[in-house]
């Protein structure tokens, strides 16, 4: 490894650390300053290793300092976000009764502003009951099957890709998921919470699959995001827009009904048997209208508008409904043709929503950083596009021709 490449090595790794430690000195989040901590430590022997020439010792080190301990002390201890319980609390209520939603809530930890689909993941603990037992805590806790389903999609979305590695740093022969995954943008909401991964990882798989040519599972993996939270709705747009210009109109139909009659499935029982809940919990309190105010109140520029009053909250509303339509005109003006043009675009479209708000954090940015660099984590070496009409790579020497 070169000194060039062994100091930007070494800088990550020390601005990672510096990150972590932000949380211990500044949260009052125990499980967010628990985690500062373990990572901090496990982001400066990275550092310290790289800069010795062993890189992935310090990988090694990054992973178990920032993901694995953090996230196994947390899970057997039952610390975490209050999301935790929430998603364990639904798996419960839905199988005892088959609703979802607490009637009436009157606080905040009552709420669950999650679409059906999120309650899939809180069964185990339902299944396994209550107990106190290291193994109940481990298999019950609801960010173990988080993380299952990102790690599950992504594998899956690399294989549908052909399994290319791609490349950090000037391609150097470390492999760019494993650095993702140690990295705060991975490991510390999988720590605490691990709520929006699963969104996360269904839509890499399905950006994967409609570039692959894959429509019927594209649509299954939309539909999938699509019942967890509805800000995975841009994602349709885009993965349909990708087939469209890679695959034919009839692939990009055929995903687009898949994902809207497989939503349709996973939701609809439950918009049935608690329609009211249902609006007043998963829209109204995420963007600031229901009877209690939602905890979601990072300084984002959605927000300070929405605080001005009801004029600011229309008008925050009504911006982000204008850069949402500027994404999907964009989308039929020069449609992505390839997973990484897909992936920028969807975190565009997302990363607008999300500053744009009315109430929203500044980790809900993560997902669109993770979709950018899970993109060039897994785009094929030596491809620049795919053939319009055919979804055949073509390889750059080639495309000089």
């Amino acid at each position: 490894m070169t000194l060039s490449r062994t100091a930007r090595w070494t800088t990550g790794w020390l601005l990672a650390a510096a990150w972590a430690l932000s949380f211990p000195l500044f949260s009052s989040l125990e499980p967010h300053r628990l985690w500062g901590w373990c990572a901090a430590a496990g982001y400066l022997v990275a550092a310290g290793a790289t800069l010795s020439g062993h890189r992935r010792a310090g990988l090694a080190a990054a992973l178990l300092g920032a993901l694995a301990l953090p996230l196994l002390w947390l899970v057997l201890t039952g610390q975490g976000q209050s999301e935790v319980t929430v998603i364990e609390r639904s798996g419960r209520l839905l199988l005892e009764s088959g609703r979802l939603y607490v009637d009436r809530p009157a606080a905040v930890q009552e709420y669950t502003p999650y679409l059906p689909g999120m309650a899939l993941l809180g069964v185990p603990r339902a299944l396994l009951g209550s107990g106190d037992g290291w193994v109940v805590r481990l298999l019950g806790d609801a960010r173990i099957w988080c993380a299952a389903a990102l790690f599950g999609c992504l594998w899956a979305a690399r294989r549908l890709l052909g399994g290319a590695p791609g490349r950090l740093l000037g391609g150097g022969p470390g492999r760019l998921l494993p650095v993702l995954v140690a990295s705060p943008v991975v490991a510390l909401p999988l720590a605490v919470s691990g709520v929006d991964l699963p969104l996360a990882g269904l839509c890499c798989l399905a950006l994967a699959a409609a570039a692959a040519g894959r429509p019927a599972l594209a649509g299954a993996a939309l539909a999938g995001a699509c019942a967890l939270k509805w800000t995975a709705l841009p994602a349709v747009a885009v993965a349909v827009a990708l087939l469209a210009a890679c695959r034919g109109g009839r692939p990009a139909v055929r995903c687009g009904l898949v994902a809207a009659g497989g939503t349709a499935l996973l939701v609809l029982p439950g918009a049935l048997l608690q329609p009211a809940e249902l609006w007043h919990q998963v829209f109204a309190f995420p963007t600031g209208r229901a009877r209690v105010p939602t905890p979601a109140s990072s300084p984002l520029p959605g927000h300070l508008l929405a605080e001005l009053g009801p004029w600011g909250w229309y008008l925050t509303v009504g911006l982000l409904l204008a850069g949402g339509l500027a994404v999907a005109l964009s989308l039929f003006a020069r449609p992505p043709r390839t997973v990484v043009a897909a992936a920028d675009r969807l975190a565009l479209g997302l990363t607008l929503a999300f500053l744009l708000a009315p109430a929203g954090r500044f980790g809900y940015l993560a997902l669109p950083l993770l979709l950018v660099v899970w993109a060039r984590s897994v785009r094929p070496p030596g491809v620049s596009r795919v053939v319009a009409g055919s979804g055949v790579p073509r390889p750059r020497a080639a495309a000089r021709r």
